[in-house]
């Protein structure tokens, strides 16, 4: 029985090993780079892109909305890498902090003109996975 088990669960727990030092390492970039939030800011990005994709007549969880959002988080993050400066007179988490700001402003103000826009502003703000 502990046989068979281990011989089940020894790939999953070798992944598993393997992802915690990726994430670790990954980790310690982010942290040195001063860049914490950025993930959260990329989220929200997509999320303006999804919605204006649900603005101009695509529906939720097509290929063309997954392209709209994927669309936007990229150009989002071609910004964030250009806005970088050795200068640092603007820290990159204050630009960060804003763009989630305002891109979570303008998905609002985006899902606010579509004749659904209330369900998919709930959808939104809601978070399911399922």
């Amino acid at each position: 029985m502990a046989h068979d088990l281990l011989a089940l669960m020894w790939v999953p727990f070798l992944m598993c090993l393997v992802l915690t030092g990726i994430h670790a390492y990954l980790g310690l970039h982010v942290i040195a780079r001063e860049v914490v939030f950025v993930d959260i800011a990329l989220a929200q990005i997509a999320s303006l892109g999804s919605t204006a994709a649900f603005l101009w007549n695509y529906d939720l969880d097509t290929w063309g909305s997954y392209g709209f959002g994927l669309s936007f988080t990229i150009l989002g993050a071609l910004v964030f890498a250009l806005t970088r400066s050795r200068e640092r007179r603007v820290s990159q988490e204050a630009i960060i902090g804003v763009v989630y700001a305002v891109s979570s402003a303008a998905a609002v103000l985006v899902a606010d003109q579509t004749p659904h826009g209330a369900e998919h502003l709930r959808s939104m703000l809601v978070g399911s996975i399922l």
